[in-house]
């Protein structure tokens, strides 16, 4: 798994490229969170659940439905959010679904449940495209490994958040004029 530096570039990407007129402050907040909040499954391993098991690491809360589910609710929200409905479902959504697909370009882990309920099968990039370093569950193995993971993270996905902001950005300035 990316750290939670990795999964909050995909929000901040799209938030900043999108402006503050689509994405207000606090959506981008919230976006920022439901992008961390899969890894939450970790505490299963502690409750002695399988890391391979549905409700193990990588398991539903990795699942598209579950990144749906979280987004309803959040729209639900959007007043707060100081966001329309749509926009607070699509921008959430993209949010959390983006923890996983990150995921799976990893070079480690078991894969991701994406398909949950439906499917227990789980997923990966192609091996060729599998980049990303994996992050170690646990503060003591990331500690021993973390420059690693965050310079990898920062190369496989800091940069191209960056391109993708930036991008947006300049297609927004461009539809304005």
């Amino acid at each position: 798994m990316p750290t939670v530096f990795g999964h909050a570039a995909v929000p901040l990407a799209l938030g900043g490229g999108l402006g503050r007129g689509l994405v207000s402050r606090r959506l981008l907040a919230a976006g920022v969170v439901v992008a961390a909040l899969p890894d939450l499954d970790v505490v299963t391993l502690h409750w002695g659940i399988p890391y391979a098991s549905p409700l193990g690491h990588r398991g539903f809360s990795h699942s598209l439905l579950v990144a749906a589910l979280v987004a309803l609710l959040g729209a639900g929200a959007h007043r707060a959010l100081r966001s329309g409905f749509a926009g607070a479902f699509a921008f959430l959504f993209v949010s959390m679904a983006s923890h996983g697909a990150l995921d799976a370009f990893t070079d480690g882990g078991l894969g991701v449940a994406f398909l949950w309920p439906w499917s227990g099968q789980r997923f990966f990039a192609p091996a060729a495209w599998r980049v990303i370093a994996v992050s170690p569950i646990g503060l003591t193995a990331f500690l021993s490994r973390g420059a690693g993971v965050l310079a990898s993270e920062a190369g496989w996905i800091g940069l191209p958040a960056l391109a993708l902001g930036l991008a947006l950005a300049a297609a927004r300035r461009g539809m304005t004029r």
